[in-house]
């Protein structure tokens, strides 16, 4: 992050403009709106700020730029198109320790003005540091498009009931609660709607019930988290993300996802990892009933999906037994993930009629495996948590008859930036782990679908034959 996100509050304050022309006037325009106390420095004015001058609603000094303009202010723009000018001007301001803006000069600015979508009083800023300002217009009108018109309504609106809402709800928890069940129910929509009386009417019902004042229920949501990549969530996984109390969250889930979890959540850290669990399986599932019959909303977020080789069962179950609420949002399975990355097509008419998802570990070492079944020649073979026992993986299939130049496929970090695919045969299986030192997750796939990877070009041509 380049810039920190600020909000100045500019009411009254004095503020600053080198220049006189039209983008001079764009940011006495945002200025204005902000409440102001605007000084414009130009030799020459264009007919709007000229006829706010006349008006009174802008000081005007009609002369060059001197460091002396910078006194007092509390915010400088220097918007005079000219280099030598507005190079003093940034000079200036540095020196005296003004923020400074210059128009289409990041590297001289000490802040940036973002885009802006505005419903007042919501405002939202979006930035590029710079870089590429036609990004945050495009970024703007897509924001434009999804935002309500009456939204900056409906801020006020819940404003109004603030000190009534606090009156009855001290505790602040609670009171998140509450503003959350609000902004998400029929009130909201009323004023959003544009029907204020009726917002109203049922608002003072919310307001006077006992329900307002009753301890919150606890819930769980499981969540999958997908593959890694923070595009792959589901809209159901993020809102629910960003709503949560409290998440729980495992070792394959990344900080790009955690980015997206409320900054005064509470985070619990229960990864696990080969020979290495910083909680077990019982103490998780006492973890997150413990939150959850505390009152607090909370997330247990998982790699890929739940169901799949993700112990949710478990945690479903357990939690069920003890009356607390719990839902479960699928998320995107490694296997289809790295697949799609991959170019490898799990299913495919000319090679795979079937798809087997199996886990490479089991409860007590070995899983149990039907071997004979998984060797069949007509399906696709994925294999979770196979990498440390790639080389015994390889030998029960050939001994239950696959062949050994059946293509095979290691995606390691499937879906990330530092995503690897190592291709190669069955028999080959332990030596590619080996050798290409794959140490991160991975998923093994196994069948002839393996061969057209995206990274199949680099194969033997013994493989092409098997295929």
């Amino acid at each position: 992050m380049q810039h920190f996100p600020a909000f100045f509050s500019l009411k009254d304050q004095p503020a600053l403009i080198v220049g006189g022309g039209e983008v001079a006037a764009r940011k006495l325009r945002l200025l204005r709106k902000a409440g102001a106390a605007v000084t414009v420095v130009a030799p020459r004015l264009n007919a709007e700020i000229a006829e706010l001058a006349e008006a009174g609603a802008v000081a005007i000094i009609r002369r060059g730029f001197v460091a002396g303009d910078i006194r007092d202010q509390r915010l400088v723009f220097a918007a005079t198109g000219r280099p030598d000018v507005d190079e003093r001007v940034a000079e200036a301001a540095k020196a005296a320790g003004r923020p400074v803006n210059v128009v289409d000069r990041a590297d001289l600015s000490s802040f940036v003005v973002p885009a802006i979508v505005e419903r007042d009083p919501v405002v939202i800023g979006i930035s590029t540091g710079g870089t590429a300002p036609l990004l945050a217009s495009r970024l703007r009108e897509a924001i434009e498009r999804l935002l309500p018109s009456r939204l900056g309504r409906l801020a006020h609106f819940s404003d109004s009931f603030r000190s009534a809402v606090r009156g009855i709800l001290p505790d602040a928890p609670a009171r998140l609660r509450f503003w959350s069940r609000f902004f998400d129910g029929p009130v909201a929509a009323a004023v959003l709607a544009g029907d204020d009386g009726r917002a109203r009417e049922r608002m003072l019902t919310l307001v006077n019930s006992r329900a307002a004042a009753e301890p919150p229920q606890g819930s769980v949501a499981i969540v999958g988290a997908g593959p890694g990549d923070p595009d792959l969530l589901t809209l159901r996984a993020l809102r629910l993300i960003q709503r949560a109390d409290v998440v729980v969250y495992d070792k394959l889930v990344g900080p790009e996802i955690l980015d997206y979890v409320r900054r005064d959540a509470e985070r619990i850290y229960v990864g696990k990892s080969r020979g290495h669990h910083t909680r077990s399986q019982d103490e998780i599932n006492a973890l997150i009933a413990e939150q959850a019959q505390a009152g607090r909303r909370v997330v247990r977020l998982k790699g890929g999906d739940p169901f799949i080789f993700g112990r949710g069962g478990e945690e479903v179950e357990y939690l069920r037994g003890r009356g607390i609420a719990v839902e479960v949002v699928p998320g995107i399975t490694a296997a289809l993930g790295c697949a799609a990355v991959t170019g490898i097509p799990l299913t495919h008419r000319d090679h795979a009629q079937a798809v087997t998802l199996v886990t490479g570990q089991g409860s007590d070492g070995e899983p149990d495996l039907d071997w004979a079944s998984l060797a069949r020649l007509d399906q696709t073979l994925v294999i979770y948590m196979g990498v440390s026992a790639a080389g015994r993986i390889a030998a029960r299939l050939i001994a239950h008859g696959l062949d050994a130049a059946t293509p095979a496929a290691i995606v390691e970090n499937g879906t990330l930036p530092n995503q690897r695919t190592v291709v190669g045969r069955v028999a080959d299986i332990e030596a590619l782990v080996r050798d290409h030192a794959i140490a991160g997750p991975a998923i093994i796939v196994i069948g002839s679908v393996a061969a057209l990877a995206d990274a199949a070009e680099a194969l033997a041509p013994a493989l092409a034959i098997a295929v």
